[in-house]
């Protein structure tokens, strides 16, 4: 029995981002805050709507764009993190790590509803605005959804969506 499967992927220059960040690690450690030339790509599969497309590649494009956009010359905070607290004002935002303190003017700054931002969970966070986008403003609902995000050249984390059960 024949089947067929169909996916776009988008990979453009202009879907990149710098930013700085730093995570925790080994039960309590916090490496120093430190910066990122992040790129994206995005992966879409589906099946084909009534002008053959998964979805079309200059909308998709748009999304991701409009996505790393929000990211781009900020720092990332994790809204999740157990050993790092974040507290939103008016005017600023202030992270504390045991006695280290980061005061950050609120423009500046994207705190992420994460546990860490790592690569890994910038992917998912990545991939599931993608997701929430692509069906709002386009109606597509993917099969499959995949972001990879290189946060330095040969380091790279994906992560995948599957509607359902998860395909093979």
């Amino acid at each position: 029995m024949a089947s067929e499967r169909w996916s776009v992927r988008v990979a453009k220059d202009d879907a990149v981002f710098a930013a700085a960040h730093f995570i925790t690690y080994g039960g309590g450690q916090c490496e120093p805050i430190h910066g990122h030339n992040y790129r994206v790509w995005v992966e879409v599969w589906g099946e084909l709507d009534e002008n053959h497309y998964v979805v079309d590649f200059i909308s998709l494009k748009q999304l991701l764009v409009e996505i790393t956009r929000q990211l781009n010359h900020r720092l990332l905070l994790p809204r999740d993190n157990p050993w790092i607290q974040v507290q939103e004002r008016e005017h600023e935002v202030e992270a504390r790590f045991g006695g280290r303190r980061w005061v950050v003017p609120r423009g500046e700054c994207v705190i992420l509803p994460v546990s860490n931002t790592t690569a890994e969970l910038l992917a998912k966070w990545i991939a599931s605005q993608v997701r929430q986008r692509l069906g709002e403003r386009l109606g597509v609902e993917p099969d499959r959804l995949v972001v990879e995000v290189e946060e330095n050249v040969g380091q790279r984390a994906r992560y995948e969506w599957f509607r359902g059960e998860r395909q093979v």
